[in-house]
């Protein structure tokens, strides 16, 4: 706590608004500062928040909050909301285990009345807040604040195209219309090019004050006001600069939208220390190599070039590649109507924002066998981002469609093969990885197509079969290792494909040892160890089959090897499973025969 800080005796709203307003510039100070303090020391989502300080301090001094509903779109520019709602204390402990998440989290506050981690949702929740409370005939207001860069999500232009059929009952929606020119990377599309905020309301049937500048607080502070006054939905245009107090990110808010810890003086970040090249990088890489061979290669991406790698392509290809905005189903169709031209598009979009996309995908891509790709990085569980971002259900999502291929590599030299495979298959295809560093295996020459459906039995064993996907091969391998210590000799299956599961490896494997692991970052429900079990239990019935990953519920954020001890992904755990699966599958006297053990 600073002495004298007016910021450190705000608990609640509630001591924000019984300050007076000639104090509120002073908060403003201290809270920006804190940020800065905080970004420096912990890292985090950071220019979002920094330029929203005027903002939050707006929005809770004339909003009556809780009983007033803020609904914050995405949650990553929401660190000052957190500070100034009872959470400045902890947020030195921000996206750790037991800290506060890093977006909005219901369970956490109840002036976090609608929980985000992805864009475009906020408009929608809050006209549904609105007329909810109407309905019960509670005078209180319901506010969505949206930047430009999640309003580019077709849910946004839904919802305010809802709320102008709704108006004429007069459902207290507020939007904040916050115009920056980012999402995390420089916004695209025409409304961001004209800027026609107002002429894009009316014509929804919304009136819009503003614009207004949103450091100004205090023509903030009267903007809001008016907002608030106003009969049924209104929208208010405030005009920000993300990164706004700390120069660098003013410079390169794209850059500094999430950081790790830097030197609070000049933001210099301390020097990345050696090892392998990320799951993202190898991945444009490789489409690099290949798209340098196939000029019918493009890349498409919703609004994150940077996590996708596609920034890197855009490098070398800059006339190939498409920036859809936060618009994973508009993406995703869009490479529809690209393939069936003759094209190869390649979809890079995180697992848990390609659940958006999964009517495209069955409807637009599957249905029609257009050749498109999936690289759908973010796969598994992505450590301190938490249960928006996790990549769990893609598994299940995915291969319940008709017609698309489903494969995740052990290591970037898989990957680059598996890549070559997928755009050179002709045929719908997804392919998945995780977060992270790769394992740093040398690299072949040239990526090359692999037999799909056709996985790599990499050690043979005779009293238990591991049977891995992906980013847990190298752990099964480890488990197995640790097995053979105890006297257990196991197999070692990577399956490179969920779909279609290579049967004829399977089989024999089922048949000839009897008991099989099979091991998945994502949901058990579903996933590639039901795939499994589906499979064997028409093909190979008596086989004892024991599948490891996720159970039922949504994991918390931590770090990622935290997660993955916590779940039972760690070599400790798959091992002792396997023991376990012997044990129950023994005859009753005595260890399994080698052979027969069904």
């Amino acid at each position: 706590m600073i002495p004298d800080s007016l910021l450190d005796a705000i608990r609640e709203p509630a001591d924000l608004r019984r300050l007076p307003h000639a104090s509120l510039p002073r908060v403003v100070d201290e809270l920006r500062e804190r940020l800065i303090e905080l970004g420096a020391s912990r890292g985090g989502h950071f220019a979002g928040s920094l330029g929203v300080v005027e903002l939050t301090v707006a929005l809770h001094a004339i909003f009556e909050t809780p009983r007033d509903r803020i609904v914050w779109d995405v949650g990553h520019q929401g660190y000052g909301h957190k500070a100034l709602t009872g959470r400045l204390d902890s947020l030195a402990q921000i996206r750790r285990a037991e800290g506060p998440s890093g977006f909005l989290r219901r369970s956490e506050s109840p002036f976090d009345v609608f929980g985000a981690g992805h864009a475009g949702t906020s408009i929608s929740a809050a006209l549904g807040i609105a007329e909810a409370l109407r309905r019960r005939g509670e005078d209180a207001h319901a506010v969505a604040v949206i930047g430009d860069g999640g309003a580019t999500a077709g849910m946004a232009f839904e919802a305010l195209n809802h709320a102008g059929e709704l108006a004429a009952l007069g459902p207290a929606l507020r939007v904040v219309y916050n115009e920056n020119g980012m999402s995390i990377a420089p916004n695209v599309g025409g409304l961001s090019r004209s800027g026609d905020v107002r002429g894009y309301c009316a014509a929804l049937g919304l009136p819009v004050i503003g614009p207004v500048d949103g450091h100004d607080l205090e023509a903030l502070l009267r903007a809001v006001a008016e907002l608030r006054a106003q009969s049924g939905p209104a929208v208010l245009h405030v005009r920000t600069r993300k990164g706004k107090g700390f120069a660098p990110a003013e410079a390169d808010p794209y850059r500094w939208h999430a950081t790790g810890p830097f030197e609070r003086a000049g933001g210099t970040r301390p020097a990345g220390t050696s090892g392998p090249p990320s799951w993202t990088a190898c991945f444009a890489e490789a489409l690099m190599r290949i798209a340098a061979r196939d000029p019918r290669v493009v890349a498409i991406t919703a609004a994150m070039p940077d996590g996708t790698g596609i920034d890197r392509f855009a490098e070398r290809f800059p006339e190939r590649v498409y920036d859809v905005g936060i618009a994973e189903q508009h993406g995703v169709t869009f490479a529809a109507g690209l393939a069936s031209e003759g094209l190869r598009p390649v979809c890079a979009i995180y697992s848990s924002f390609l659940q958006r996309g999964f009517d495209q995908i069955a409807h637009d891509v599957a249905l029609q066998d257009l050749p498109v790709t999936f690289a759908i990085d973010r796969a598994g569980l992505v450590g301190a981002d938490g249960p928006t971002h996790h990549g769990v259900l893609d598994l299940a999502y995915l291969r319940a469609i008709p017609g698309l291929v489903v494969a995740a590599p052990r290591d970037e030299n898989q990957l680059q093969h598996l890549l070559a495979t997928a755009i050179e298959s002709g045929r719908p295809f997804a392919l998945r990885f995780p977060r992270g560093a790769a394992c740093g295996v040398a690299l072949d020459p040239d990526p090359k197509p692999l037999p799909i459906g056709r996985g790599e039995l990499l050690q043979d064993g005779t009293d238990v079969a591991l049977v891995a996907l992906g980013k847990t091969v190298p752990v099964a391998l480890a488990a197995a290792a640790r097995l053979a210590a105890a006297g257990v000799s196991a197999a070692v299956l990577d399956a490179r494909f969920v779909k279609p599961l290579d049967e004829e490896r399977l089989g024999e494997l089922a048949d000839r040892i009897g008991v099989v692991l099979t091991v998945e970052d994502h949901l058990l429900a579903g996933g590639f160890g039901s795939a499994v079990l589906e499979l064997l239990a028409s093909r190979s019935p008596g086989t004892r089959v024991r599948r490891i990953g996720i159970d039922d519920r949504f994991v918390e954020h931590a770090e990622q090897d935290d997660q993955w001890r916590q779940v039972g992904l760690d070599v400790a755990t798959i091992a002792d499973a396997a023991l376990a699966a012997l044990a129950a599958s023994a005859p009753p006297g005595g260890r399994q025969s080698e052979r027969g053990r069904r």
